[in-house]
């Protein structure tokens, strides 16, 4: 085993030697423009390119044409609901979303805000689950586009896709879904889930950074995007620039990988990832898991050590890499705004930490992190008054504090 021990696979993940392997002749000996259509060099290139677009969209249920290329999760997302809102803008101005969206999809519904557009921002349920019902409540016949991530990314929870999918679909709204955190992990499937619009990454799923896809339904409906690139009409007119060939070809690799791997992957994971929570439980009190652990990704686990401040537990696990309940923005340490949206207070986010397990972790690392975290606890709770106060029956919320 050797240090450090990375566990911050939501974060990004290693690439998978196979993916390099695939990827390597098109950064030598293929060198061609995908988009040179009168010679050899560009023919071969562009070869790589369609078995990528058909590898990703058999894993996704989708056809190869419905692939856009793009450089990443981000630039998906912003493509999707901007691309969306300008091509729809006549039949409507109102997005719906959830508060706990990563910030792409949150930050690209603000800048259509100044630009005159409605969004509503659901809650989520205590088990950041998004609720159906309200969903339902909150569309209009102005609604145009609903965007509900798949899975999310701090606590691993699964959507209920396929539901929310139908109800899009019975009143005419187009649906999209940042689905980086379930591809390649769980089965994902366009049309049983009732998907119009897909993101994916090619960083999460053990293929390089800097490259993603858009998948774009061709029939029932037919969806159609206002390009946000412009120049040479790369990819159908949606998305301008010369092809990433070496990542897209990675990409693909890698979307077979997860393809064939996938099941036995994630039982491995959830294996380890239980096993690590039964250790966490079983050593330390004033734990416990945030998400819902039914309808959740097989590599998550998002706990919160209470009366620890997260930052202090990162700094006793420094030869460990995992995600702390806490987003350091400008000089101040804020609680996670997932976390919050959860109900939990600042003190319980602050306390949590994300564990995000991977293809390349073994039993015996997940061992090591466990017994030093459990022992990391263990001391600075010792040096915590109010974990000791607790301990002698105190009710906090009944203590009155006085500042000085």
């Amino acid at each position: 085993m050797q240090l450090p021990i990375y566990m911050d696979n939501h974060a990004t993940t290693p690439l998978d030697p196979r993916v390099l392997e695939a990827m390597l002749p098109y950064m030598t000996k293929v060198f061609g423009n995908a988009a040179s259509r009168n010679h050899a060099f560009g023919w071969e290139a562009e070869q790589g390119v369609e078995k990528a677009r058909e590898q990703i969209a058999k894993l996704i249920g989708a056809s190869a044409k419905e692939i856009i290329f793009t450089s990443g999760a981000t630039e998906s997302n912003n493509l999707a609901i901007k691309g969306v809102a300008e091509m729809y803008r006549e039949k409507g101005d109102h997005i719906i979303t959830q508060v706990t969206e990563h910030k792409a999809t949150l930050d690209a519904c603000k800048r259509l805000e100044k630009q005159g557009y409605r969004v509503t921002y659901l809650p989520v349920e205590a088990d950041g689950l998004v609720s159906v019902e309200k969903l339902a409540a909150a569309i209009t016949d102005k609604t145009i586009l609903v965007s509900i991530m798949y899975a999310n990314n701090e606590i691993g929870t699964i959507n209920p896709i396929a539901e929310i999918g139908k109800l899009c679909h019975e009143k005419g709204v187009l649906f999209h879904t940042d689905a980086v955190q379930a591809v390649g992990k769980i089965p994902v499937n366009v049309i049983s889930d009732n998907i119009d619009l897909l993101s994916l990454s090619g960083h999460k799923v053990y293929g390089p950074k800097g490259v993603g896809a858009l998948y774009v339904r061709r029939r029932n409906p037919r969806v159609q995007l206002n390009a946000q690139i412009d120049g040479g009409g790369h990819e159908r007119g949606m998305r301008s620039g010369t092809l990433n060939v070496p990542g897209i070809v990675g990409l693909g690799a890698a979307c077979e990988i997860a393809m064939n791997e996938m099941e036995a992957e994630g039982k491995r994971l959830r294996e380890l990832r239980d096993y690590m929570r039964q250790k966490f439980e079983n050593a330390l009190d004033y734990v416990h898991v945030n998400g819902n652990m039914e309808h959740h990704l097989p590599n998550n686990l998002n706990m919160s050590f209470v009366y620890v401040e997260g930052e202090s537990l990162l700094m006793g696990i420094n030869d460990i890499a995992v995600s702390s309940g806490s987003a350091c923005t400008s000089a101040t340490l804020e609680p996670s705004y997932v976390l919050k949206a959860l109900g939990l207070g600042d003190d319980v986010a602050h306390s949590s930490i994300r564990f995000g397990l991977g293809r390349f972790n073994t039993k015996e690392e997940v061992d090591y992190v466990s017994d030093k975290l459990i022992d990391t606890v263990l001391k600075l709770r010792e040096l915590s008054p109010l974990y000791e106060m607790v301990k002698e029956g105190i009710d906090l919320e009944k203590v009155e504090w006085t500042a000085h």
